[in-house]
């Protein structure tokens, strides 16, 4: 069953918000990821942790596991190295390689975008968008973002120093190490704007978040500067950058964050079972951005169809169709893009797809119910 395994590999330098733990401490998160591959996507995954920091190890590493997998999750690497470890195993490696740290965040935060911008009736091309955060996943989320449609010289990015613009020579100055922020220095803030967060926002319609846990990190009076109806995704845990109801009350018309104890989560769990169920069936070479896009599109679409709300932008977990039918995008945009070894046809694939997960559902709350899961506390 070569084809439906895949390794979460890890060499625990950024665990969450605990930072540099290392792969001994990182293990029961990735075995915690493994359970919900499983669980969410029939997918049978596997922690493995590298006692290396080096990434030209760690790519090597991975190049020399892969005949013994279907795909690739990599998890858990600090900045700027994931970047480079990314790019070069797409560009090599013969099976899907995944960070989901970018494009697992990065997907989930566009269908929360699309579909809150349906709520207030924005269109994606005219919306100023300042990012907060330029780690891993905001980086991917802008790219992803700025793929479907929105304009990058409208948007900003802010990082610790205050925000991206082409004279920023701290980052001139090492852009071989910091390509992407380089590049987002030259493609975002045309307008040259200076200064840090609440001079990114003056104005703005939509920040996303993914920074510093808070509260604080954004202020109420900062939101309030914001364009009207202003949409704010607040994703920073256990503690996000500002509390919903501040925003709110600062006149925020959609807010999304993290937590599954608020409304409007934006949780990677909703994107990579399916995404992996999807590009396993079909034997997918890579994952493109646009199979990112696919997958967006669907799960944004399902939340639409059940009825789109200001407290209901995406589907729960709990609402497992979401799955297949993100496999099923994602597989048919495979088979367009040339890179599916096992072509099908949209049907075939959500009715596999959802055969597969429901099984695998019925047997992993067997095995609770058994107790041979422990369930959580």
């Amino acid at each position: 069953h070569k084809w439906n395994t895949v390794a979460v590999v890890s060499d625990g330098t950024r665990v969450l918000g605990l930072g540099d733990i290392g792969p001994k401490a990182g293990l029961p998160v990735m075995e915690g990821k493994a359970l919900l591959y499983k669980y969410l996507g029939g997918v049978d995954a596997w922690p493995i942790m590298l006692d290396t920091k080096d990434p030209d190890k760690i790519i090597e590493t991975v190049l020399m596991i892969q005949p013994g997998f279907g795909g690739i999750n990599l998890e858990d690497f600090s900045q700027p190295k994931c970047f480079r470890i990314l790019d070069t195993l797409r560009a090599k490696a013969e099976i899907p390689v995944w960070h989901d740290d970018q494009q697992g965040t990065a997907m989930v935060t566009l269908a929360g975008l699309i579909n809150a911008l349906k709520i207030v009736g924005k269109k994606m091309s005219e919306v100023r968008i300042v990012f907060v955060g330029s780690g891993a996943s905001n980086v991917a989320c802008s790219r992803l973002i700025f793929a479907c449609g929105a304009t990058p010289a409208l948007c900003m990015m802010v990082d610790s120093k205050g925000i991206l613009h082409r004279r920023r020579l701290d980052i001139a100055t090492r852009k071989a190490e910091f390509v992407d922020k380089w590049k987002l220095c030259q493609i975002t803030n045309d307008d040259e704007r200076e200064g840090g967060i609440p001079d990114a926002l003056k104005g703005a319609d939509v920040v996303i978040a993914l920074s510093t846990p808070g509260p604080d990190v954004l202020k109420k009076e900062w939101i309030e500067t914001m364009a009207k109806d202003a949409i704010v995704f607040a994703c920073a845990n256990p503690i996000p950058e500002i509390w919903p109801w501040e925003a709110k009350a600062a006149g925020a018309a959609v807010v999304a964050t993290g937590r599954s104890d608020f409304p409007n989560q934006v949780n990677n769990s909703l994107g990579f079972p399916g995404i992996f169920r999807g590009a396993l069936d079909v034997r997918a070479k890579t994952i493109t951005d646009e199979m990112c896009i696919a997958a967006a599109h669907a799960l944004a679409d399902m939340a639409v169809e059940k009825g789109l709300t200001p407290d209901y932008l995406l589907p729960t977990m709990d609402e497992w169709d979401v799955f297949p039918r993100e496999a099923a995008a994602v597989a048919m945009k495979a088979v367009e893009q040339g890179i599916a070894r096992c072509p099908t046809t949209h049907e075939e694939e959500y009715e596999r797809a959802s055969a597969i997960i429901k099984r695998s559902r019925d047997m992993t709350k067997t095995m609770m119910d058994e107790g041979f899961i422990a369930e959580t506390e």
